[in-house]
């Protein structure tokens, strides 16, 4: 997992918000985005059962995942694939290096895959003199200028056609600057179909995998995932352990959730499942075909009974989509591999509260994440959760890091707040002082960052406890 120790937080939110035309670009794709899952899903009732069934799928296979994992295992293995387990990114990475190695590859083709952003595996192949090329057209273009997604699903969303253009004419050789879409799309087009041709090998992620049938699904729509897994005579699929399903019938109502969700699609263009390498008498597939099963952190979120509930994420990028803060600052401020409210619930227990709790505080806790999550994660209980671990007691709180965003001056306020709350005479006579001073609040220390920006709070001349005892309370 990508963890950038120097990481501001803070820092990344205000140079994004001071970046006019990252905030236009992203705001026209968000609304567009928003505005196809709404068309694709327009009964409202509809939507709440096929919700209410993905969730319900995901949460059964959850609730059995080391048996469904073993089963998965017994079924690729019959059906002729190898299959890898790998605790850490570290050893995913070296895992698919000895698969290359073994078959003497030295070009990698990948499909879209965050399993493989997690690990940071293009850097680690590139280390050791393996190309690596992204081939999903986003990917490819934020590859080109050295970037990492700034989405999920559309890695390139923060990109207008003007930007992609400029890539293309500086990174393509002979390229010419043009705006034009059509020309754009086969200039890449030309490029990927040689390194298709030449590859060693093929990588791609994996949407789903069936326990029952040994089957690794994945949806694309742009023929890529298809092109990787298929063209080159060794395939390698990446998958994180959650995104295994136990039987081929669970299928529809994810699928359906998951490309209506993301792109507002009834279906994707290409839906791929993969079952086996060519086999004896057919003409085209991979010689061999490798699954390596990802853990990177998450038993430690399945053996968590509240947080577990993440593992249910299809990865369709619709909290983001909908999400007031992602829409404003995009994906690269939150400095991690999955931004947007998902991201700042699954990355700081991924990476630590301490390295990337901050996270967490991104949100309004307006709950739009939650109101669009197609399998119903609770994501504002989540992220309420996380920001409470922070500040929590390390004996009695659960996540790697818990506690470490608790300053000295908050422990020292909510003990004085203890206090006051055991001491009522005190309290009382602490609010009638306070209420004297009305709109005349000192702006000193956390209040002067605080009303930099908003309405300085006036206190009121009496307490709610003063005004109850006085007056009653009215249609109770």
């Amino acid at each position: 997992m990508h963890n950038d120790p120097h990481f501001d937080f803070t820092a990344s939110l205000e140079k994004a918000l001071a970046d006019p035309q990252l905030g236009e670009n992203f705001k026209n794709a968000m609304t567009g985005l928003r505005g196809k899952r709404l068309a694709i899903f327009p009964d409202a009732d509809e939507l709440a059962k096929l919700r209410a069934t993905g969730k319900a799928v995901k949460a059964r296979a959850l609730s059995k995942l080391p048996e469904l994992l073993v089963r998965l295992e017994a079924n690729c293995v019959k059906n002729g694939i190898r299959v890898h387990w790998a605790q850490t990114g570290e050893e995913a990475n070296a895992m698919i290096l000895d698969i290359l190695r073994a078959h003497g590859a030295t070009r990698l083709v990948k499909g879209k895959s965050m399993a493989s952003e997690e690990t940071g595996l293009n850097h680690y192949l590139e280390k050791h003199d393996v190309e690596a090329l992204e081939t999903d057209l986003g990917e490819f273009i934020i590859q080109l200028d050295g970037e990492t997604p700034s989405h999920i699903i559309v890695p390139a969303v923060h990109k207008n056609k003007k930007q992609v253009a400029e890539t293309f004419h500086r990174h393509l050789p002979g390229a010419p600057y043009t705006e034009d879409v059509q020309e754009l799309n086969a200039m890449a087009r030309k490029t990927l179909r040689e390194k298709f041709r030449t590859a060693h090998a093929g990588l791609s992620g994996v949407n789903f995998a069936v326990a029952e049938t040994g089957t690794l699904v994945l949806v694309e729509n742009e023929g890529n995932g298809r092109m990787c897994t298929h063209v080159p005579p060794v395939h390698i699929a990446l998958m994180g352990i959650d995104k295994v399903v136990e039987n081929l019938s669970d299928l529809p109502p994810l699928l359906r959730l998951l490309t209506g969700s993301a792109t507002g699609q009834l279906m994707t263009t290409y839906l791929n499942c993969i079952t086996s390498p060519r086999r004896e008498g057919e003409k085209d597939g991979p010689k061999e075909v490798h699954l390596v099963l990802l853990d990177n952190g998450r038993t430690r979120l399945f053996a968590d009974p509240q947080l577990s509930a993440g593992l249910r994420c299809i990865r369709c990028g619709a909290c983001m989509n909908n999400c007031p803060v992602y829409v404003r600052v995009g994906g690269h401020a939150y400095g991690s591999v999955y931004p947007g409210p998902i991201g700042s619930v699954l990355t700081p227990q991924f990476e630590g509260i301490d390295a990337k709790g901050d996270l967490a505080g991104a949100s309004s806790l307006c709950g739009a994440c939650e109101e669009v999550c197609p399998v119903l994660i609770p994501l504002a209980e989540h992220l309420r959760r996380i920001r409470a671990e922070g500040q929590g007691c390390p004996d009695t709180c659960h996540v790697r890091g818990c506690g470490s965003k608790r300053t000295l001056a908050e422990t020292l306020a909510w003990k004085a707040w203890a206090f006051l709350e055991s001491n009522p005479w005190l309290r009382e006579r602490l609010l009638r002082l306070a209420g004297l001073l009305g709109d005349r609040i000192p702006a000193v220390g956390p209040l002067k960052a605080w009303t930099s920006a908003r309405t300085t709070p006036k206190l009121a001349p009496k307490s709610l406890r003063q005004l109850v005892r006085e007056e009653g309370i009215r249609h109770e």
